[in-house]
């Protein structure tokens, strides 16, 4: 007797497309949030291990994610191709991307600036050759996107066989404490429901990822007053959650909002604390494998890759 396959779980809800696109232009605005610039240290220190050695790697959502310069000091000869999921950020990111310097005015000396990619500009094709990149890039992204195992399936086939990914986002202890006290209050959720470990790891091999290695770290960071937790908060996006308040709030809710967090989130130290949780996540892209059939279809690409398999360093 065979038992029917089990149902995956659904994953939680993601945040509104329409809200991302706000919140993408405001922060195009600004500088990369100190906190994603300190986790893509973080990650980039996993690069360590790995073998690999790319020739051309795809910074994903490049102008937010904070770390183009950690990983092209990883691989100096290696070519730099960037995605932005808004027109706004790839904007942004072709202007810090453009060659500088007195070089720059040297055409002979002139270094090529990265070719940016909006991937849902409709009909602009990704800026590398046939076959894919070598290494996906994708800073504090697996929280912030609204179709998640889309997202997923989209990077599998921007990498190239034996290509690598290197992935990390904010995980389910995130503000904690901030959740508790808004839902005690009748507030609702001021984030959005952030996945789990486990189930990024297995969105990763349903999307046809090799050899997933998922890890994570909490940190605590604190604040001398509510004011500027709030202020470094709005830095690193805004409340994208479904079912958020949709009006203006009033100086007067304000005042208690700020009362109430002054009041429950303060530590020992007289410092107001909050909890992040960061996700990492690796994983390949295998050499695909036919299914045992009667009869088999293969896409020409595939076949290629499982014949000739390209060199490896």
């Amino acid at each position: 007797m065979s038992l029917p396959e089990p149902t995956p779980a659904p994953l939680p809800q993601s945040p509104s497309e329409p809200a991302l696109m706000r919140q993408a232009r405001r922060l195009a605005q600004a500088d990369a949030p100190w906190l994603h610039e300190e986790v893509a240290r973080r990650l980039a220190d996993k690069l360590a291990p790995i073998r690999l050695q790319p020739r051309t790697w795809l910074d994903w959502s490049a102008h937010l994610g904070g770390g183009g310069a950690l990983v092209a000091q990883a691989y100096p000869e290696a070519r730099r191709l960037i995605a932005e999921p808004h027109a706004a950020l790839a904007a942004r990111s072709a202007e810090q991307a453009a060659p500088k310097g007195w070089a720059s005015r040297l055409p002979w000396r002139r270094p090529a600036a990265p070719a940016v990619w909006v991937p849902d500009a409709e009909g602009v094709p990704p800026p590398w050759s046939h076959g894919g990149v070598d290494l996906l890039w994708a800073n504090m992204v697996l929280h912030a996107s609204a179709d998640l195992p889309g997202l997923m399936a989209r990077w599998h086939r921007s990498l190239a066989t034996d290509g690598f990914l290197m992935a990390s986002g904010l995980g389910p202890d995130t503000a904690r404490e901030l959740r508790a006290l808004y839902a005690e209050l009748g507030w609702g959720l001021p984030t959005v429901q952030f996945v789990d470990m486990h189930d990024l790891g297995d969105e990763l091999v349903r999307a046809g990822f090799g050899d997933p290695v998922m890890d994570m770290e909490r940190l605590t960071l604190t604040w001398a007053t509510p004011e500027a937790m709030l202020a470094e908060l709005r830095t690193w996006g805004g409340n994208v959650a479904h079912g958020r308040f949709g009006g203006c709030r009033t100086p007067r809710w304000r005042e208690h909002m700020q009362a109430a967090l002054s009041n429950r989130l303060r530590g020992p130290d007289g410092r107001l604390r909050l909890t992040i949780e960061l996700v990492y996540a690796h994983a390949v892209k295998p050499v695909p494998r036919a299914a045992v059939a009667p009869e088999t279809r293969v896409a020409l690409d595939d076949m290629r890759a499982m014949v000739r398999r390209p060199g490896k360093s």
